[in-house]
């Protein structure tokens, strides 16, 4: 189909096993002309997973080791638009295709780099980063879950793919945003190291506030709290954790035996709905309801129907009534009526099932591809894309090796690119406007996001806040830093004129929501081509997909597309043990990452056609891609068994969590394997032995020697041998002072900000925008986010209207200045 968002650009793709292939999917996804060049013997992964990846590209052959085959590649280059790669760094140096050696062939390429660790951390950058190896370090496997904490279950390995994840999600927003600047700014190099897209995509759970209110805390933190204070082990099981959950925010057992995750806590209207879809409205009666907004010591009772969590008081006998009211129809009945009182649940699924899911065949969040090598095949589907672009639905299936072969000498008799002349300086998004219009995580991580490119992002929130201050306050500390904020009533004509004005004055629009929401706020396709011809809106929700399914309207949360997507039972090791993988955000935030790639392809069509349009992100295609390795069925597929479950150390003796004399340590030699063993005197005897035994051999080996010994034995190879880290400690080892100025986010891979000036009386530790390093283009680090509305009046002045006008507005109810004295009711 012609004219698609990404019709116009060209990608080399050098990448191989996970990361690399998935941002050259996300670009052919969007018709993007993507070429595979792969080695000698064809790609070094031969997988269903990686010929799902490479779907819609076509493949070349070359030896880049000899003369011939590096100077095609050059010449490829010179015909390109973007060249992808995620070697370990020095690499591409060494095979003469480095940066400069890119540039010189074609100074308008914008090439991707994506290694494990950062090319300029001396203590990381050589190390093999295999996936696993890169989450071990980072913290991924270390007090992963606060079920996992209070089991005492460290490591908590998971085959779970987030740092591809997230690092493919920076990688494709990146190259889009330094293409729609390359007329300003010229070609780009941008680096990405898939540890600190890790750190980043993690932020909420390493996130650290000083004197942290006990208000916001669950109960499963404060008897983490109190087993350590009394000097009492975490050795809780999986049937007693189940006392220390929230009624609102569970797993229940329905008639047929399926669990049922509910997250509808923290939303004004949402546990009242959940209880009268259960049929126990009456209990409303007796359960408080009140602004939440106030210091706890106002409150008129202990707890609130509107905050999280319920009450000790009455946390057991909701529970309890919950749990009996469950058992009166099978799972698929409840989600239909859920779904009706929008009130947010699921089904819980495993990726099998998800991928024979009616709703995600429907919507195309499942696609049906038909491959030569395996038939008709269910595979991911997209992660981004554009609602206006009906060729997103159409798949061409991964090439077969070698295939470009014949058109070779056709593209490499066309001209070079011309030279370019431009040599701007600045941020890909300068003077980008955006009007944001999102809530707790996955929408507002999309302005934030921008604002490090250059963006102008201004904030609307309604008057009376919908959201409790855990929800809005606590994790809007890292979404919604670099913004100023709004207050306004959109109920309201007056509060509608006023957003109808800022949406005049935009060039995004960013919404999460339905869009049964969307059109409840008047926000159609066709009022806001009215308003502003050129707008995009960018929307994200949670089960929406290209089109319309039977499920699009359904509310959801990021635990609620882990739930339906498989990886709540992938986590806890099968449908009776279902667990939320990190304590929040593993989707969300890369739900939001997902969108900025659509807006790209948004802003690149719009700048070659003026039109604007709907770029579009869901949770459930996030929950895809964090399992994209194993996200694939066909008839005669091997059975879904990959390693999940709370007593998983690894995935075989050659990948897995070993504990050293001095701690643990991940030991990553998927590729060598015996042979690796072999060049290691103190163990070489293992080498011709079974895989059976092999791993109690090698811990009883590994356990003799601290970590360092075992790394310098393997230095210098394709093994990875790391410390297992924790968010926590990577968070402080890479923390630097805000007020001590010129925060470093080029050198280390990990880096943090102590905002010790931060305008809510307390400081607080966030995870540094250090994901995406330009080597030209500028990063802007923001500050910390001010208190809601705190510029309601510029921004109506701004307007054009009175402080008359403006004092009128918020006596009326139109315009707030406050949801509350304190920045953070204590």
């Amino acid at each position: 189909m012609p004219n698609r968002p990404l019709s116009h650009i060209r990608v080399l793709d050098f990448g191989q096993y996970l990361a690399g292939p998935m941002v050259g999917m996300m670009l052919a996804d969007m018709d993007a002309d993507v070429l595979r060049i792969d080695p000698p013997g064809g790609p070094r992964w031969r997988d269903p997973a990686f010929d799902m990846l490479s779907r819609g590209k076509r493949a070349l052959t070359l030896d880049l080791k000899s003369d011939k085959g590096l100077q095609t590649a050059l010449d490829l280059v010179a015909r390109a638009d973007v060249v992808i790669e995620n070697f370990r760094p020095g690499v591409m140096e060494r095979l003469e295709l480095g940066p400069s050696a890119l540039k010189a062939a074609n100074p308008d390429i914008v090439s991707l780099s994506m290694p494990g660790f950062a090319s300029t951390d001396p203590d990381l950058c050589n190390v093999a980063a295999w996936e696993a190896v890169i989450a071990a370090r980072t913290g991924q496997f270390t007090d992963m879950g606060l079920n996992r904490q209070l089991m005492g279950i460290n490591p908590s390995f998971t085959p779970l793919g987030l740092a591809s994840a997230y690092g493919a999600s920076f990688g494709a927003m990146s190259v889009l945003f330094a293409l729609g600047a390359r007329d300003r700014l010229g070609g780009e190099h941008i680096e990405v190291p898939l540890a600190s897209a890790l750190f980043e995509g993690l932020a909420y759970n390493s996130e650290l506030v000083e004197g942290y209110p006990d208000r916001y805390k669950s109960p499963r933190e404060f008897e983490l709290e109190r087993r350590a204070r009394l000097g009492l082990p975490n050795d809780l099981d999986y049937a007693q954790l189940s006392e220390f959950l929230d009624p609102f925010y569970r797993t229940y057992t329905c008639a047929d035996g399926r669990g049922f995750y509910i997250v509808s806590c923290s939303i004004v209207t949402h546990p009242r709905r959940v209880l009268e879809v259960l049929g126990l409205g009456d209990l409303l009666a007796d359960l408080p309801d009140f602004d939440v907004y106030v210091d706890q010591a106002e409150w008129p009772d202990t707890w609130a129907l509107r905050s999280y969590p319920v009450g000790e008081r009455d946390r057991e006998r909701l529970s309890n009534a919950m749990k009996e009211a469950f058992l009166r129809r099978p799972a698929h009945e409840w989600e239909e009526l859920f779904g009706a009182a929008k009130a947010p649940a699921t089904a819980q699924r495993s990726t099998k099932e998800w991928l024979a899911d009616p709703h995600a065949l429907a919507s195309a969040l499942v696609l049906k591809v038909d491959d030569p090598r395996y038939g008709e095949t269910r595979q991911m589907g997209n992660v981004a894309w554009l609602a206006e672009d009906r060729g997103v639905l159409q798949k061409r299936a991964g090439p077969e090796i070698d295939d470009f072969r014949v058109a070779l000498p056709e593209r490499l008799a066309e001209p070079a690119r011309p030279a370019p002349t431009a040599q701007g300086t600045g941020g890909w998004l300068d003077e980008l406007k955006v009007l944001d219009l999102t809530n707790v995580i996955a929408g507002p991580t999309i302005g934030s996001t921008l604002v490090r490119f250059g963006a102008e992002v201004k904030l609307v929130q309604p008057v009376s806040p919908s959201v409790d201050p855990w929800n809005a306050i606590v994790f809007g500390l890292q979404a919604q830093r670099g913004k100023e904020s709004l207050l306004l009533n959109l109920r309201d004509p007056a509060g509608q004129e006023a957003l109808w004005k800022l949406v005049a004055q935009a060039d995004v629009v960013t919404m999460n929501g339905t869009d049964a929401q969307r059109a409840a706020l008047g926000l159609t396709e066709a009022r806001l081509a009215e308003i502003n011809p050129k707008l995009i809106l960018v929307q994200l929700d949670a089960f929406g997909g290209p089109v319309p399914g039977p499920k699009s309207d359904h509310l959801g949360y990021d635990d609620l597309a882990q739930a339906a997507t498989g990886v709540m039972t992938r986590f806890g090791g099968g449908p009776d043990t279902p667990e939320e993988h990190a304590h929040f955000g593993t989707i969300d935030v890369l739900t939001g990452y997902c969108a900025c790639v659509a807006l790209g392809a948004a802003l690149e069509r719009l700048r070659l056609t003026g039109k604007g349009g709907t770029a579009r992100a869901a949770l459930a295609g996030a929950g895809e891609m964090i399992q994209a390795q194993f996200m694939y069925d066909y008839a005669g597929r091997a059975p879904f068994n990959e390693p999940s479950g709370r007593n998983v150390q690894g995935w075989g003796p050659f990948y897995h969590c070993y504990e050293a004399a001095d701690g643990w340590m991940f030991f990553a030699a998927p590729t060598e394997r015996h042979a690796a063993l072999a060049r290691v005197p103190e163990l070489r005897d293992l080498a011709q032995k079974g895989e059976d035994a092999l791993t109690a051999d090698l811990a009883s080996r590994f356990a003799k020697e601290k970590i360092t010994h075992w790394a310098d034995r393997f230095a210098g190879t394709s093994v990875g041998i790391v410390p297992l880290g924790s968010l926590h400690g990577t968070r402080e080892d890479g923390l630097q002072l805000e007020s001590a100025g010129g925060v470093d986010i080029k050198r280390a891979t990990y880096r943090a900000v102590r905002h010790d000036t931060h305008p809510m009386g307390r400081w607080v530790d966030l995870a540094a925008p250090n994901a995406v390093r330009p080597a030209h283009a500028e990063i802007t680090i923001p500050g910390p986010a001010p208190k809601y509305c705190a510029q309601s009046r510029s921004i109506l002045v701004r307007l054009g209207y009175s402080e008359n006008d403006i004092d009128s507005m918020i006596a009326r109810g139109i315009a707030a200045e406050a949801w509350s004295e304190k920045y953070l009711p204590e």
